[in-house]
């Protein structure tokens, strides 16, 4: 019993680890002159993925630690996936993308089918 309650233990802070979590380190730190977001060259949205959500969903979207999501498109509308990513779902926590990077995210995400 201890060893399930050890390994059940263990791949939660696996897939915490990995998923991440909302740094407030940078809070203190001037914004951009330009106002634009220093996540992945402001704004390219398979970039915001890749640097943001493939450590759970994999680099091509095959999933890992979250879901599968190559044909998320063919499931869910933008708006339904972007919500998840503002909310956040099952193992999957919220506020990894955010504003604008959230909704172009989404509108890619949709896209395939």
């Amino acid at each position: 019993m201890k060893k399930k309650w050890l390994a059940l233990l263990l791949g939660t802070s696996l897939a915490l680890t990995a998923c991440g979590g909302n740094d407030d380190n940078n809070a203190d730190k001037e914004p951009a002159e330009n106002n634009e977001t220093t996540t992945a060259g402001a704004g390219d949205a398979a970039k915001i993925y890749e640097n943001k959500c493939s450590s759970c969903h994999a680099v091509n979207l095959e999933g890992g630690v979250g879901p599968n999501i190559t044909e998320v498109g063919s499931r869910l509308s933008k708006d339904e996936i972007e919500e998840i990513i503002l909310k956040g779902q099952g193992g999957m926590p919220k506020g990894i993308i955010l504003g604008d990077e959230a909704s172009k995210v989404a509108e890619w995400l949709s896209e395939h089918k």
